[in-house]
């Protein structure tokens, strides 16, 4: 089923920026999300980006490609990323992806059984 409904819902506090992220992350709405996160990173440059996952329905790898991209630009601007909330089918790939390595998980999905 081909999805159009991405969206991004931002909020704004001193230099924390958290997203959160709508719909289904796949190689439709990477493109989408890619372009619109970089330009708030590079408009807003936070100190503190977090990804709210909690209305993603699905990821695939390029949902990775996409969070390791944005991981990277937050590092070259001097700043750090973290997630919140995914559900535990995100959080399975993500674990299975090693991204606890790279970035703070927190929430409903990062607890679950290990």
């Amino acid at each position: 089923m081909f999805r159009t409904d991405y969206r991004l819902e931002i909020k704004k506090r001193d230099w924390l920026l958290v997203v959160r992220l709508f719909g289904e992350i796949d190689h439709h709405s990477a493109v989408y999300m890619r372009e619109e996160l970089d330009k708030l990173i590079l408009k807003e440059r936070p100190r503190r980006l977090v990804l709210d996952l909690s209305c993603i329905e699905f990821m695939d790898s390029a949902g990775l490609g996409l969070l390791m991209g944005r991981l990277r630009l937050m590092h070259d601007i001097g700043g750090v990323m973290a997630l919140t909330r995914p559900n535990e089918r995100i959080m399975k790939i993500l674990r299975l992806a090693g991204m606890e390595r790279f970035m703070e998980i927190d929430g409903e999905g990062a607890k679950g059984d290990r």
